[in-house]
Formats: structure tokens, sequence, C-alpha cells
């Protein structure tokens, strides 16, 4: 009845694979729930559990009325939006990984199988049904399965712990799978993690028993609504994770208010209306990464790190980069590093100062720090006062799960898809979803197509979903002069702007923050940059991860952050730095403003251009901007 529905949906392997899921649950619930025999009296509907409408022609027409959905979609001739969505690609991977995995082997084959043995008597056991007492608790615990259905009866409980066991036993296998580089293996270990994850009962609408529930309570709504948010999902090319009509940019998000005051094809430069009547003589420019949207440090008034820094006295010049088309297809790393350096010297210009505070935030920060490489070498450094961080790499040796994207295999894929001149930021999204795939991709698939629950405002996931393209061939010599053969590192290996490159040389400066739990620059690579950097260093380690680490305002009270006491040097090693730190309780934000005054304390009036768009100033349109709007 509900798999039926759901099982054209998935076309080639993932049809044959639900089809064969749906007729061995079916086989289960005969077994356990014995349905009434050919011609057998039922009970009075008024006595049933059952809704008076959910009978046998009910969902009949629920079923027609599914098919008819995913038919009509398929007669639209849909092209490939993003062949990372498509379902079948993931099953054609798996049959592929299967054939040549560990698994194959006997001896893993055999100890799986004395595994599997003692599970079906473990659970059993715990029903009454096999002998011997059974134990307090299920042998293998996971929150995906923690609701009390999974163990009310008897084939849930099997159904996820046999699940939770083979995917144990394919984990395991790779880490024990001789001759593999240790590159090799942490790849087969990510991509046999998604896989596994694929494959949960709590993804299918008949095995999975809150799903089946409310099924029966909705009369089937909630697959009607699930399927249409599929459908609307592979038409855009990605997964929904918020209510996107509760947002505006500009009124909601990105509403610091401000003036675009310069613009080139790259990016435009924002510079925020002051909120106190005296500033910090030395501005600051922001440069966020141009994978996402700036305003991830803009968001609602209680969450934004511009308008925090404006209220502390500063004067905030922010970059919005414009989303790549076909016209930059040749745009090349040193555009971005000139792009840094042009609006440097323009904040340094409009408002008569010698020099500037930087930020860099990850891709950014990776940038900047080639950037004053650059200045250092050419001997114009003395143009950056100062020069933060967040959550940014420079070696890429221990660069995380990104890293399984980063193979020979992996690029030419993601060049094919480049046919003008420009890399779909959906198929930079999908990846970066993928890294926390039970998070950002299969709750919403159980809560939102198979439970049918609406989705919840929130402006961190709007941002994650605005994506953005990159320019093709910037992309593509990123991935293989960082990612790939690590350059940067090497003394003059890479050049930006006809200069040579040498990390060495950078004495500005720096304050570098990194997050604990960081999946995509992950700490141990972050604290690589100490070992780069010549010049006097502060090291933080925040709370929380790539998002919420950075984006924690101290009116929040959330997390805490690790410095090391004054006097303490910078450790050689992570594990060092880790004996000798003190935690601190909420945002780092207040100490990395102080470490900023240290530098230079010197205020002035917030007048004239300091105000943007007042009196005899010229500035383009008020902030955010075109570009942040922009496709």
């Amino acid at each position: 009845m509900m798999a039926g529905p759901f099982a054209p949906v998935m076309a080639g392997p993932m049809r044959e694979m639900v089809a064969m899921q749906s007729k061995a649950a079916q086989a289960m619930f005969d077994a356990f729930l014995p349905r009434p025999a050919a011609g057998a009296a039922t009970s009075d509907p008024a006595e049933s559990d059952t809704p008076p409408a959910a009978g046998g022609a009910h969902w009949q027409e629920l079923s027609d009325n599914l098919t008819a959905m995913w038919q009509g979609y398929l007669a639209m001739k849909p092209g490939a939006a993003n062949p990372l969505a498509d379902p079948a690609k993931w099953m054609e991977m798996a049959s592929r990984w299967m054939n040549q995995s560990p698994l194959t082997e006997m001896e893993t084959q055999q100890h799986f199988l004395k595994e599997s043995l003692a599970l079906w008597q473990n659970v059993l056991g715990q029903y009454g049904m096999a002998e011997g007492s059974a134990p307090a608790t299920l042998p293998r615990q996971d929150r995906r399965f923690a609701d009390e259905k999974w163990r009310e009866q008897p084939l849930f409980a099997m159904l996820h712990q046999a699940y939770l066991l083979c995917a144990e036993e394919m984990m395991a296998a790779v880490d024990k799978a001789d001759g593999l580089p240790d590159d090799r293996r942490e790849q087969m270990r990510f991509f046999t993690r998604l896989i596994t994850e694929s494959l949960s009962p709590a993804h299918f609408p008949l095995t999975n028993p809150l799903v089946i529930e409310r099924t029966l309570e909705t009369g089937g709504e909630n697959l009607l609504k699930g399927m249409q948010r599929l459908i609307n999902d592979l038409q855009a090319g990605q997964i929904t994770h918020t209510d996107t009509n509760a947002f505006e940019i500009g009124r909601d998000i990105a509403a610091t208010p401000g003036k675009v005051v310069h613009e080139t094809e790259l990016y435009q430069l924002i510079q925020y209306s002051p909120t106190t009547d005296d500033v910090l003589k030395t501005p600051l420019v922001v440069f966020p990464p141009w994978i996402n949207r700036f305003y991830i440090l803009d968001l609602g008034e209680k969450k934004s790190f511009v308008k925090w820094a404006v209220a502390q006295g500063l004067t905030l010049f922010m970059v919005s980069w414009k989303s790549a088309d076909s016209s930059m297809a040749d745009v090349t790393w040193s555009d971005y590093v000139r792009a840094q350096v042009e609006a440097i010297d323009f904040a340094r210009e409009r408002l008569k100062v010698p020099s500037v505070h930087t930020i860099g935030y990850c891709v950014a920060g990776t940038t900047l720090a080639a950037t004053l490489a650059m200045l250092h070498r050419r001997g114009e450094a003395d143009r950056v006062a100062s020069a933060t961080f967040f959550t940014a790499q420079v070696d890429f040796s221990e660069a995380g799960d990104l890293k399984a994207f980063i193979d020979e295999q992996q690029m030419a894929a993601i060049e094919a898809t480049a046919t003008d001149g420009y890399v779909d930021g959906r198929y930079l999204a999908t990846t970066f979803n993928l890294l926390r795939s039970p998070d950002l991709i299969w709750s919403y698939v159980l809560n939102n197509y198979l439970l049918g629950e609406d989705y919840r405002p929130f402006d961190l996931l709007y941002w994650n979903g605005d994506t953005t393209n990159l320019p093709a061939r910037w992309h593509r010599e990123y991935l293989r002069d960082l990612y790939h053969h690590n350059r940067l590192v090497e003394p003059d290996a890479m050049a930006v702007d006809d200069t040579p490159v040498d990390l060495r040389k950078v004495t500005t400066p720096v304050y570098i923050q990194a997050g604990k739990e960081d999946h995509i620059a992950p700490l141990p690579s972050v604290w690589k940059l100490t070992r780069h950097f010549s010049g006097p260093m502060q090291f933080t380690l925040a709370g929380s991860g790539h998002i919420a680490g950075v984006v924690n305002p101290p009116a929040g009270g959330k997390y805490q952050y690790w410095t090391l006491p004054d006097g303490v040097a910078l450790p050689e090693t992570l594990d060092e730095f880790r004996e000798k730190a003190v935690e601190t309780p909420g945002s780092w934000w207040p100490d990395w403003i102080e470490w900023l005054r240290s530098i230079d304390d010197a205020t002035v009036k917030a007048k004239g251009k300091r105000k943007p768009g007042g009196k005899g100033d010229t500035v383009i349109e008020d902030a955010p901007g075109r570009y942040v709007k922009t496709r």
C-alpha cells in the first residue's frame, strides 16, 4: 500500500531495492500482524482505530494519486538539475562498492553470519521468543531509532538492529582492508557511511513505524505532501530545509543599514552606517567565502556579527561576491587576490588611513593568506594592520571529508557539469550537505517527505540553501593546487598575480579562530596556520563547528572558547595548546575585539565618509546590494 506509490519514484537499482524491501516487509507484517481471511467478517468501523475513509478504495486512490504525480513530473522530461540528487546514482555506487569491498571476503562473511545469529537470539529473547533471559536494552543504540515505536514490536526491533549490525560490519570491513593508502581508506570510509545511511529502514515508508502510524492517522495526506515536496526539490535541484517564504533579504536577514560604495564585475563593497559617535580609526574589511552569500555574518539582529561589530565602534566594509555566470569562465585565483587588494586599497583611500584590519572566512581566509604573502613579497605589507582568520586552512594535508571529493574521478565529474564556464552552486550545496547527511539530508527526507511535517523558519538554513555559482577555471585550479597537491604551504611553489607565495614571510599580526567540531575546516587543519606565519599570533578554539562556532553572539550565551593565559607562548602542537588553554564560557567575539583594540585603539569622529551616503558622498545603492540577490 505505501511502498507501491514510492517504488516508481526511484528508477533503476533503487526501484528494485524498494520492491524487494516492500515484499520482505509485507511478509513480516503477515507473520506478526495477520490479515483477516478472505470473506471474514470485519469489526464495526465505529469500534476501529482506522479512519473511516481509510478503506481499500481510499488507499487505492492514494496510490493512484501518488503515481499520477510522479508520472506527471516525468512527463515534463526533467533535465539533470543536479545528478547528485538522483537516488539511483547512489544505488549504482553502492553496487560497485559491494563488488569490490572487503565484505566479499569469506572470513568477513562468516563473522557477519555469526554476529547476525547472535543478534537474532538476543532480540527475540527480549520478546520472550527465545530461550534465556532478555537483556534490559537492545544491543545497539542509535538516535535515529530512539523512538519507542522502534522497540514496541519485534518486527521493527529486529529490522533496525539488523540494519545497525550490517552498517557496523561494513564500516569495520573498510578499516580492516589491507593495502589501502590512507587517503583511499578515508574516502572509502566516507562513501561507505553515506551508503549505509541512505539504506536505513527509517527512510522507507513500509519499514518505519512512525511513518506507518502517521499515514494511518492522516489517511495518507503526509505522503501526498511529501511527494509534492520531493518533486519540487527535484525540479529545483536541491533539498529544501526551511520555509523559504519566511525570509526576505534586506528585511529579515542582511538588513544592517549601509551603502554599496564600490562595485566591480567580481564583487560589491558595502560600508555599514555607524551606530556610535566615535569609531576606531583603522577600519575593518571582511572577506566572506564566495561559495556562500556574505550574510552568514549578517543574519537576524540577534545573530549578526556585522551589527555587533559596528556597535563596537568599527567602520566595517563587507565584500559581497558576485555569483558566477558565463562571463566569469576565465576568472582565476589571482583575480580574487587582486579583488582583496583592491577592496583594501579602496577602504584606505576612501577614509584616508594607512592600513585596515581584515577578516577572511573559510576559503576567503585561504586567499587572504596568499594576499598577505604577496604584499609582503612586494614590500607593501603595511597596508594591512591585522588579519583574522575564521575557520580557514592553508595546509590541506588534513582537510577532512571534503578530500573524498578531490580525486581525479570526482574532479572530472565536476568539470563535466561546468558547461557554461561556471560550477552550479547546487552541486556545492549537495557536497556540503553530504558531509552532514544525517542532519542536512535524511532528517528532511523523514520529516518533510515521509511524515509530511511542515518546514520551520530558520535563517541559518535559508542561507545554507541560497547557493552561489563559482567560476569553473578558478574552482578547478583551487581544488588541484590546494586540496590535491597542497602547494600553498610549499615556499614559492605557487604564484598569485605573477608573485611567488611564501607564507613564512607573513609577519602581520593574526588572530586564528577554529571550531572544535568543524567538519569543513577540521581543527587540526586550521591549527596548521600557526606553523606557517612568522608574526605575532593568537589562536582561539571556539565551541561548535564551521558556522555556529563563528556565528555565536555574546547575547546568546552559548558554547565556550579556549585561549592561552596571558604570557603563555603559542606551543608547537595542538595537543599542547589544549593542555595549556583556559576555557571561557560564551562567545569569543569580545576576546577578538579586545585583541583588535590592542593593535590600535585610536578613534575618530563618525562623520564625513565614515557615514556612507551622507552629504557629498556618492554611493551606488543601499545595502545589501544587487549581487547578494542575484542567482
